[in-house]
């Protein structure tokens, strides 16, 4: 089995790694250059303020040993006496074609100068020194800066790691929950303190552990319940069969409750591929709703089944402007499946209403058990009086497949069955 969770600890080691060449790249190309600018504008304020005072004879101790100084009047230039030592180059006249704003910078042979000018009446100052202040701010600030950036990127750095860890381990558990989703001796409990998406995942996956197991229940018990909805017609056909080869049984008879038996196999049988067919329709989103006539499609259905039983009353109210969406052949499926199940237990009435596009329709028997309400749409689910069948939940797919639910309500007397326009 690979180990996923150590590929997905390098990649996050990687990606750390990855960001602190970024920042040091970006530390040591753009931070030095996002300095120089602001370096040089405190050294032209620097080189301003004492060219207000200068003269020609003073001492550049009196200013500062880093600035020369220029002093140009009557077509003479006067230098101080550091000129030599920060210029180093005794080109007077030279230099100052280079000099051709009030502050400014210009490079000779590799080595950049900085200066700046003022005018009183028609002598003229400059303050002139080389990059070594510019260099060693630079310098300064970022022996400042540069040991708490590293600082703070390491613990970062750790912190991520030690994060990225925590996280790799959290998915190894949820690995291994998932790898023993049917193992019901794995410890199975959440174990997650934080409440963050990692622990959210874990809930579902324990949810989805948790519906795999009633599915499973379910279907085990659909399967035994088919068995035995099938078994009982075949029991009695291979009954009847052996009766008639004993000559205990009228083979007329016998081929009457044959015929009888194997009817009720075929309607089962057919049930359940419709069933399964609605699965399909649902999955690849076949079916084409349109508006149809429900009024006509009720009154058809009455007509079927109101000489089955000739006891029961049939009261049918429907409102025209209502307006219902579908097939007609769901529809009557939907209606023949609610019908046979009204008839089976409706004492003397049953009512079909339209209002508000709802479809109610109501029958005068027994109410339904509180424990059989949640299940009673669920295929081959022992429901009334212990019968089996999936007339409900093909009426529950159907309504769904066309974009509406169903709800059962008892009654004072007897029970509802509405039909909404699905939220």
């Amino acid at each position: 089995m690979k180990d996923y969770s150590n590929k997905l600890s390098h990649q996050l080691l990687s990606i750390v790694g990855f960001a602190f060449v970024i920042l040091f790249l970006s530390l040591g190309l753009v931070l030095p250059n996002m300095i120089i600018p602001l370096t040089e504008k405190n050294l032209y304020n620097y080189l301003s303020e004492p060219l207000k005072y200068v003269n020609k004879d003073d001492s550049p101790d009196l200013l500062s040993t880093e600035v020369a100084y220029i002093y140009v009047a009557d077509d003479n230039i006067y230098t101080s006496s550091n000129y030599d030592n920060i210029v180093k180059s005794k080109a007077n006249r030279k230099l100052l074609k280079y000099i051709n704003d009030e502050y400014g910078k210009f490079t000779i042979i590799n080595r950049t100068y900085y200066y700046y000018t003022i005018r009183i009446d028609n002598t003229l100052k400059i303050a002139i020194t080389d990059d070594s202040y510019i260099n060693r701010t630079r310098a300064n600030i970022l022996g400042v800066i540069f040991p708490i950036i590293i600082g703070t990127v390491l613990i970062i750095g750790l912190i991520l790691v030690v994060w990225s860890s925590v996280l790799v381990r959290k998915i190894e558990k949820l690995k291994a929950k998932i790898d023993n989703i049917d193992n019901e001796n794995f410890d199975h409990k959440i174990s997650f303190k934080n409440d963050d998406e990692i622990k959210s995942l874990e809930y579902a996956i324990e949810d989805m552990r948790i519906s795999l197991i009633s599915q499973e229940k379910l279907r085990n018990e659909m399967y035994q319940n088919i068995s035995h909805d099938f078994k009982t017609p075949l029991s009695v056909i291979k009954s009847y069969i052996e009766a008639v080869d004993d000559d205990v049984e009228d083979y007329r008879e016998a081929l009457k409750v044959i015929k009888e038996q194997t009817n009720k196999l075929e309607f089962k049988v057919k049930q359940l591929l419709y069933l399964n067919k609605l699965d399909y329709l649902n999955s690849e989103h076949k079916n084409k709703l349109e508006l149809v006539d429900m009024k006509s499609i009720i009154n058809q259905e009455v007509e079927k089944f109101k000489f089955v039983r000739q006891d029961i009353k049939f009261v049918v109210s429907i409102d025209d402007k209502s307006k219902y969406y579908g097939t007609v052949d769901n529809w009557e499926t939907v209606l023949d499946n609610l019908l046979t199940n009204f008839e089976r237990y409706a004492k003397s009435t049953i009512k079909i209403s339209t209002k508000s596009n709802k479809i109610i329709l109501y029958n005068d028997g027994d109410n339904i058990e509180d424990s059989l309400l949640d299940g009673i749409f669920t295929p081959f689910r022992k429901g009334i009086k212990g019968e089996f069948g999936l007339g409900l939940s093909i009426v529950k797919k159907t309504l769904n497949l066309m974009g509406y639910d169903i709800i059962i309500k008892n009654e004072k007397i007897g029970v509802s069955f509405i039909i909404t326009k699905s939220k």
